[in-house]
């Protein structure tokens, strides 16, 4: 690694976990994408220092299981709830530090930079 802070993704669809990915890559940070499969999370090797993870997920793993799992194994790693729904539900709010709806990169990456070692690369700047 080169020092650079470290995102989890958790989302059960390859497509925001790519789209999302992108945006945590463009702002300077290293993204790790993990699947939510019908029942299990694909958690990748190394270092996390950030949680992202979508509130509405498929299959067996709720929510609230991937983030106790995501505190288990990264305990000092916030997590933030990247989702479509309009509040945070009251249920995952002991896990999370910070709600972001999904549709609003700039205010993810402000946010990412809150938790993070290095200052962002905000949507539409120049590095």
């Amino acid at each position: 690694m080169d020092g650079r802070t470290s995102v989890l993704i958790i989302d059960d669809d390859p497509t925001h976990l790519r789209i999302y990915g992108w945006i945590i890559d463009a702002a300077g940070y290293d993204a790790l994408p993990a699947l939510v499969t019908a029942d299990r999370i694909d958690f990748p090797q190394g270092r996390v220092d950030v949680v992202v993870m979508d509130y509405r997920l498929t299959g067996q793993v709720t929510a609230v299981e991937a983030a106790e799992e995501a505190k288990q194994r990264y305990p000092d790693a916030p997590i933030i709830v990247l989702s479509d729904v309009y509040d945070l539900p009251a249920d995952i709010e002991p896990y999370t530090r910070v709600f972001v709806r999904k549709g609003e990169p700039a205010k993810l990456v402000a946010t990412l930079a809150q938790f993070s070692k290095k200052t962002a690369i905000l949507p539409g700047s120049v590095a």
